[in-house]
């Protein structure tokens, strides 16, 4: 039976725990006990940790042998805001497939009322690539950074920098990534809902980012991200 991962809150040399809200879930929901063997991540290691202390609000765990992990494309999603319950479910999914950074952006469509109310939702959309991570058994969450501008997250560096653009008519996603494998970090910006207007296309081209089409179909913002992030981590 596969072990459960766990995210450590805090690690000092061969201890490791979980605190507050995080460990009350292993400890209220899953019945934890002294004892019991989880996998726990400590940054980019998984070791094999056993309970040795729970207290309210922390659990402890001394650590033990190394686990063997897989590593993870370097991948940054820069997503544009939309619909939150729809967003809430790209990150999570995302996340899961194996995305590094989620930058979400600000873009000429997006809604006033959801750039408003963007600031406030970040701490939430952490916790959902938080919990996702551990499902997934990541060793470590994706960073989510603070909303940001389109003319700020378009001069982010990498080394390879795709805008997919349903405009696009000649480049598919998929041969861009085939021909550039092994080339380092790579980011990938989806639309807002409506699409890209055409100023923000040109803004992407001067800043030297690739356009390309993930097809035909019109895809919602968030299927293009799950989808596109799928075939990323494939490729890559």
């Amino acid at each position: 039976m596969t072990r459960r991962r766990w995210i450590a809150d805090e690690v000092s040399g061969n201890l490791a725990a979980l605190t507050g809200a995080h460990a009350e879930h292993l400890i209220r929901v899953l019945r934890a006990r002294v004892g019991q063997e989880f996998d726990i991540a400590t940054g980019s290691v998984v070791r094999r940790g056993r309970i040795v202390a729970i207290a309210e609000g922390r659990v402890e765990f001394g650590l033990g042998e190394e686990m063997s992990v897989t590593a993870a494309a370097n991948l940054t999603l820069l997503l544009s805001i939309f619909k939150f319950d729809r967003m809430e479910w790209a990150i999570e999914k995302c996340t899961e497939l194996g995305v590094a950074r989620i930058v979400p952006m600000i873009a000429r469509r997006t809604d006033t009322h959801l750039v408003a109310a963007a600031a406030k939702r970040v701490d939430r959309w952490r916790r959902i690539a938080h919990q996702a991570s551990e499902q997934s058994r990541r060793t470590a969450a994706p960073d989510v950074a603070d909303p940001t501008k389109l003319c700020d997250a378009v001069t982010l560096p990498g080394a390879l920098r795709i805008v997919l653009s349903e405009s696009e008519q000649q480049t598919l996603f998929r041969d861009v990534l085939a021909a550039n494998r092994g080339q380092g970090d790579t980011l990938l910006a989806i639309g807002p809902e409506g699409g890209w207007l055409d100023d923000e296309l040109q803004l992407f081209e001067r800043q030297g980012w690739v356009s390309a089409s993930l097809g035909a179909r019109i895809l919602r913002a968030e299927t293009a991200a799950i989808a596109a992030t799928a075939i990323a981590i494939s490729e890559l």
